[in-house]
């Protein structure tokens, strides 16, 4: 089967503009009124289906984002996140993570555990769930997600925002000495 851009005789380059172009051009030539024998009729009409199914690929294809500049396979970007989250650096791990082409359920297992690391318990119980949501049978998910519920439960305490205040306070002041150096 040729693909839509050979259909519609066009480059894969082309923009939506020129490739609506191309594609009124040839609907010009084949449709199915143009042609009063019924056979004609019919091959005409062939032809404007392939057209409209070429145009419709085409357009989707200008208009699918193409991997950004800076993304990297998921596989490499959980992996660098991983050992960045070893070595205790998780805003690092964040970065590295969220490079990644696609998500599954190991790289939201992987942003939960950031999340953890970070104090950010909502966001952390929210990956959890959603790695849980992509594979109901991991024990290792469904574990993270009670620990991160648990402690979103104990942050409803006075005492324990209190903590998470100072927590937050020494690391941006950590951040902010390491960005000076």
């Amino acid at each position: 089967m040729a693909n839509a851009f050979d259909i519609l005789g066009i480059k894969p380059t082309y923009d939506k503009t020129k490739i609506r172009a191309a594609y009124h051009k040839q609907v010009k030539h084949c449709h199915p009124d143009r042609f009063e024998n019924p056979t004609e009729q019919d091959r005409a009409q062939k032809k404007l289906i392939a057209l409209n199914l070429a145009y419709e690929e085409a357009m989707k294809y200008t208009a699918s984002p193409s991997a950004g500049y800076h993304s990297v396979p998921a596989v490499q970007a959980k992996r660098f996140a991983e050992a960045l989250l070893e070595k205790n650096e998780p805003e690092s791990a964040l970065r590295q993570l969220v490079r990644a082409d696609s998500k599954d359920d190991d790289w939201y297992y992987i942003e939960g555990s950031i999340m953890m690391k970070l104090h950010q318990y909502e966001a952390a119980h929210s990956s959890f769930r959603e790695a849980v949501r992509q594979q109901p049978d991991n024990l290792k998910y469904r574990r993270a997600a009670l620990q991160a519920a648990v402690e979103l439960k104990k942050r409803k305490n006075p005492l324990y925002r209190i903590m998470d205040g100072v927590y937050e306070l020494f690391r941006r002041v950590k951040t902010r000495s390491n960005k000076s150096r």
